[in-house]
């Protein structure tokens, strides 16, 4: 049986051998992600282009996601690099400051003070650093360090319970947004949107400069949080970003939001990614630790369609090992992960006829135990529906349309493959269909699989017919 959750590795120094990253595809990578806080445009498209020639040399189709870096809202630079906090110290954010020092340092984010007030917790550097504020004269907030250590250029900023009011897309995120565009990325992740203005936005945005990729919110605020309906509606799918998100909501609220997150997604009909220090030990060892495997299982038996690797493959020591590891823990944790198909289906409500037909063939491929579903389809609609439930049952999606096989790359339990279609005879379709299941070893003559297939052949959103085959019935074309 074939792996069901999918793997997104991050493309960085480590990964960025043309011969690592085919390794690294071979290994199991499913989807690159290309973090855009790092490099130039033409960076991008050079690495955009080597992630697509490793994907012809391998055999597998890996799609790209665009990761926006978002508001930087970070202290500035210090004269030494770093400097050392101690508890009980006064410490001021400037906005004004140039190059910090032991008493003070300057701001990327300008408008922060702002944002804050007296009594207010700012976390620094992934909440490492504890800061009270004291009092806010004009351009500087004034601090009381209340857990110190050792604080280096550029670390981040957090309010405690959230509520800056930095915008989600930057100046320097609707020019990346273009670049995204030209590259024809299959994934576009926004950083820290609020609400779901921001992602009917960077939508807008996408569109305006010719693309189509799949939008991903990252969840990260605690705005977020309280607007999650909204903003899955205007999204494709959501990233649990668990680093940021849990120095804002507290570290130990963030299981439970991350099963509560994803539940939602599939209830929506949206995706998911669970992503932030899932194999983190792997940076510098060739092993993960007991800890990082139950968490990466448990994600699986949460339902996430993806799980996400970051710095380990980015600029760890072991990016391929770090992948084969991830896909071994995913492989066991869904021999056990369980199936509730009756329940689930039992309980919605289906509005559209393609939907009813993902809907009924997933519920009659797990009680006909069949080898596979093929599902014949122009965009993907109909197979994310199916891998909205698991079944158990792997759905080979084929398609004409290379956009839509990248697309998905992310989903869950289902495995894209090219089909070309020349012709709109449905007999045809199936019996080409079968063959291609057949070259690709996934079923065998007299094996029964179930088949879906819309006509008009070639319409978008027509899935209406719903098959169940012996492999071999099917004449070829010609044949009487």
């Amino acid at each position: 049986m074939p792996r069901h959750t999918k793997i997104v590795a991050t493309l960085g120094p480590a990964s960025s051998d043309p011969q690592v990253l085919e390794r690294m595809v071979h290994a199991g990578v499913d989807v690159v992600r290309m973090n855009f806080s790092h490099g130039k445009a033409e960076d991008h498209v050079a690495r955009a282009a080597a992630i697509r020639e490793a994907s012809a040399r391998a055999g597998r189709p890996v799609g790209i996601l665009a990761d926006l870096q978002g508001p930087k809202i970070r202290v500035g630079k210090f004269e030494n690099g770093r400097v050392t906090l101690t508890r009980d110290a006064e410490f001021i954010l400037d906005a004004h400051c140039n190059l910090g020092n032991g008493q003070r340092v300057g701001l990327d984010y300008k408008d922060l003070p702002k944002d804050v007030r007296a009594g207010d917790i700012l976390l620094l550097d992934d909440g490492r650093l504890k800061l009270q504020v004291e009092r806010v004269l004009g351009a500087e907030i004034h601090t009381r360090v209340r857990v110190g250590g050792e604080l280096s250029n550029n670390k981040g900023i957090n309010r405690q319970g959230g509520g800056l009011t930095a915008p989600a897309l930057t100046a320097k995120d609707m020019d990346d947004i273009k670049t995204a565009a030209q590259i024809g990325v299959d994934f576009l992740a926004v950083s820290f949107p609020k609400s779901a203005a921001d992602m009917y936005m960077a939508r807008q945005l996408m569109r305006a400069a010719g693309g189509d990729a799949l939008l991903i919110a990252k969840i990260e605020r605690t705005e977020a949080v309280a607007n999650l309906e909204e903003i899955l509606a205007a999204s494709d799918g959501i990233m649990v970003a668990r680093g940021d998100l849990a120095v804002e909501v507290g570290d130990a609220a963030v299981p439970a939001l991350q099963k509560k997150m994803i539940r939602a997604a599939r209830d929506h009909n949206k995706l998911t990614i669970t992503a932030t220090q899932m194999m983190e030990s792997m940076i510098t060892s060739p092993v993960p630790t007991r800890a990082e495997v139950s968490d990466v299982a448990n994600a699986v038996l949460d339902g996430t369609d993806a799980v996400m690797l970051s710095a380990e493959t980015a600029a760890g020591s072991f990016p391929v090992e770090v992948v084969e590891a991830m896909s071994r823990v995913c492989l066991e944790a869904e021999k056990s992960a369980e199936v509730s198909l009756d329940r689930e289906v039992l309980d919605r409500v289906f509005t559209r006829i393609d939907q009813s037909i993902a809907m009924a063939a997933i519920w009659t491929a797990w009680h006909l135990k069949v080898k596979a579903v093929a599902s014949l389809t122009q965009t993907g609609s109909t197979a994310l529906w199916m891998s909205r439930l698991n079944c158990g049952v792997p759905i080979y999606a084929l398609t004409p349309e290379i956009g839509a096989r990248n697309q998905m790359t992310l989903y869950r339990e289902v495995y894209p493959l090219l089909m070309s279609q020349t012709h709109f005879d449905r007999d045809v379709l199936l019996w080409e269909a079968e063959q291609v299941l057949l070259d690709q070893g996934v079923v065998e003559y007299g094996d029964l699989i179930v088949l879906t297939i819309g006509e008009p052949i070639g319409a978008s959103g027509g899935t209406n017919t719903l098959k169940i085959v012996r492999v071999g019935e099917h004449k070829a074309p010609g044949v009487q």
